[in-house]
């Protein structure tokens, strides 16, 4: 059974009293991330390489921070664990090495259902190599992609097919193993936006298949970090943009500069939360995950299935509360039998009030929330939004509540 308030108590941050629902934007960050953070700056704060103890004790935390975020993806080997600023750095920083190996007339496939960031780069990379760009569109009445839509694109046979885990604007759950699938049938790399799925659910890119994954861990309770995942090969053989004195294994290549090194120990301060949470509230009695995962991966894959079972409690209450509003207008899956096919993200607009005017009222009441197109640009327009502001976004994760979900029914209903 879920302790909210020993999870609670995890974030220091949540003792201010405000309703974090401006999640899917960031999370707050978790305790064990902090002192991790902490520690590093105190004990080991040195630059990569040096012979002498604080250097090397900087190297070995951020090997080991590697090894974890291997472990938290189910990848094969650390050394397929590329750590950057962000997502949308490390996205174009392996568009741009991708981009070597197009050729004109080429396709690429890109998403109306995407964050910008998984979209940009991919156009620019087209626009530079004389490479065509094929949409795949979403359904408007639940925003959930176009099957037909990626199958038309695929049957192109593009070089590479770029889409999301979930909606940052409106929550939905992609079925990525089947579109990965139909992508690598038709000859197509995979590169996936997790960075709005990872707080929510289990990642197995080894099951799944994909070529590159990335997610950010600051979307996860840790610091403003990005994560990518990529096929060992494929990093391997691609020639990257860096300084030539930098490492040229596979993942030190694409790590240019001197790594962020006390926020990536931050990032293992984050995965060592999900370990906390699998071993305190993870569901044993889920045997098949035994039989697939060990150790420190099957906490990982513990927690988030645990934690995903409040999320759905989440969720339904969200839709509950949004649904009682007058002239309140939801985006996406909202039937309370359909949860499992999205992640607690929820998009909306309210008759008479600007997404702007909404989000500041909330604000002021202390419910943090976020409005406009929130990067998904394709999103807002597709669905005739974008001039009028975009869209109010509200967004749960396993530190909210049910009370927080009828406060922010109330407001709204008062507003």
């Amino acid at each position: 059974m879920f302790d909210l308030n020993r999870i609670r108590s995890q974030f220091p941050a949540l003792a201010s009293g405000a309703v974090f629902l401006d999640n899917p934007g960031g999370t707050q960050i978790a305790r064990q991330s902090l002192d991790a953070i902490s520690a590093y700056l105190v004990e080991c704060n040195a630059n990569h390489g040096g012979e002498f103890a604080t250097s090397r004790q900087s190297d070995a935390r951020v090997d080991e921070a590697r090894a974890a975020m291997a472990d938290f993806l189910n990848a094969e080997r650390p050394e397929e664990i590329v750590f950057g600023a962000n997502m949308t750095t490390l996205t174009f920083s392996i568009s741009r090495a991708l981009a070597r190996t197009f050729n004109p007339g080429e396709t690429l496939v890109v998403t109306h259902l995407d964050h910008d960031a998984n979209i940009s780069p991919w156009l620019q990379v087209a626009e530079d190599r004389g490479m065509l760009v094929r949409w795949v569109d979403f359904n408007p009445a639940d925003c959930t992609l176009d099957m037909e839509s990626l199958k038309q694109a695929l049957a192109e046979k593009p070089r590479l097919v770029a889409f999301g885990y979930a909606s940052n604007a409106v929550g939905t759950i992609n079925p990525v193993a089947e579109i990965t699938r139909l992508a690598h049938e038709a000859g197509a790399l995979v590169y996936i936006d997790a960075v709005q799925y990872a707080p929510h659910g289990p990642i197995d890119v080894q099951a799944l298949g994909c070529d590159f994954l990335v997610c950010s861990s600051y979307k996860f309770f840790g610091p403003h970090l990005g994560a990518l995942y990529g096929r060992y090969e494929l990093l391997e053989n691609l020639r990257a943009y860096k300084v030539r004195p930098a490492p040229s294994l596979p993942a030190g290549k694409f790590e240019t500069g001197t790594g962020n090194f006390e926020h990536i120990c931050g990032l293992h301060g984050a995965l060592q939360h999900f370990e906390w949470f699998g071993e305190t509230f993870g569901a044993p009695h889920l045997m098949a995950l035994r039989q697939q995962y060990s150790g420190r991966r099957l906490l990982y894959k513990q927690a988030m299935y645990a934690l995903q079972h409040h999320e759905t409690d989440l969720s339904r209450a969200l839709i509950a509360a949004l649904g009682s509003v007058p002239g309140l207008k939801a985006y996406g899956i909202l039937e309370p039998s359909r949860v499992r096919e999205r992640v607690p993200t929820f998009s909306f607009t309210l008759a008479g009030h600007s997404p702007e005017e909404v989000a500041r009222t909330l604000g002021e009441q202390g419910i943090y929330v976020w409005n406009g197109n929130f990067y998904a640009l394709e999103v807002t327009t597709t669905l005739g939004l974008e001039a009028g502001g975009g869209l109010v976004r509200v967004g749960a994760t396993h530190y909210n509540t049910l009370e927080e979900a009828e406060k922010l029914r109330e407001a709204l209903f008062k507003l």
